[in-house]
């Protein structure tokens, strides 16, 4: 049966001692890729081991893929792969028998483990490494690692905690390219864990942000963000026209768009970037007004989670 929604929760909250390290989380992760953003000890973390029955929560349910971690554990293992944040691979072991090993323990038979660990080592461009040692590889090529044995056993939902930790940038972006191209050509949805604002923004459908165990933003990507722009228009007043930035003003609102006026300063909310550009150059040069700097400013889920948690 299909799943619109992949996690579901309701008043999930996790209390450690003194420490609350998730407050009454109410949330929807749909299927695509999703970003589990915050700072560290936000709880992203926390809220991915109770997803994965690794610990029971305080207080509030929780389903992933319409099963209850606590009591579907099996089941869930079978259907969820999981890319932990620290460096736990067995050093000595090479990783083709550690993906297989893995592959198995999600219940796929041995008879398929071996060809499908081949198969996504080779997928995140590893094949021809796949015999070595995981102690031998260098951080980047044991993140890979990591990526195929939470693919390898096919599932329908990965977790993924800070996938790209300690890469460079270059590796960051082969990183979040795989698992945004895994993700798109084999239909498994993501649930990505970052304290990278802008890596989510680039690959991300949707959001989960976090703060203090808080949810402060959810939703698709696009609507919280918006694909609009800013444009700040900033004219020089010339003495032999002084109406000139109100007849700018006035042809760019002919022109359909939305201006705010702080002075000199003609603000456009533009849904359309270029078009806009072109339609305060064309009304400037109509009227024969001068440009001090034009000034395009989108709003980013940085701008988003800053507002949200203050």
């Amino acid at each position: 049966m299909p799943f619109v929604t992949v996690i579901s929760a309701a008043g999930l909250t996790m209390q450690f001692g003194s420490q609350r390290a998730l407050d009454s989380l109410d949330l929807e992760v749909p299927k695509g890729v999703t970003g589990l953003v915050g700072a560290n000890g936000a709880g992203k973390t926390t809220l991915m081991s109770i997803a994965l029955g690794l610990r029971p929560a305080t207080s509030g349910t929780i389903t992933v893929l319409g099963l209850d971690p606590t009591k579907d554990a099996a089941r869930l293992r079978s259907v969820v792969g999981y890319g932990p944040e620290r460096n736990v691979l067995p050093e000595d072991m090479p990783a083709s028998d550690f993906v297989k090993h893995l592959a198995e323990v999600r219940g796929m038979p041995k008879s398929e483990a071996r060809g499908r660990a081949s198969d996504a080592l080779w997928l995140v461009g590893l094949g021809e490494e796949r015999f070595r040692a995981l102690g031998t590889m260098s951080t980047g090529q044991r993140q890979r690692v990591k990526l195929a044995q939470a693919i390898a056993a096919d599932p329908s939902l990965v977790l993924l905690d800070e996938p790209t930790d300690g890469l460079d940038p270059v590796q960051r972006d082969e990183m979040l390219a795989l698992i945004r191209q895994i993700s798109a050509d084999y239909g498994i949805d993501v649930l990505l864990s970052s304290h990278l604002l802008e890596e989510v923004e680039r690959i991300c459908d949707n959001i989960v942000a976090l703060d203090a165990g808080r949810l402060v933003a959810q939703g698709p990507l696009a609507s919280l963000v918006g694909d609009t722009t800013t444009i700040t228009a900033e004219l020089v007043e010339i003495v032999e026209r002084p109406r000139a930035v109100d007849a700018v003003e006035e042809r760019l609102r002919e022109a359909g768009l939305d201006v705010r006026r702080d002075l000199n300063q003609l603000r456009v909310t533009a849904a359309d970037q270029q078009t806009s550009l072109d339609a305060i150059r064309d009304a400037v040069a109509a009227e024969q007004a001068r440009l001090r700097r034009v000034v395009v400013d989108r709003t980013t889920l940085e701008d988003l989670f800053t507002e949200a948690s203050a």
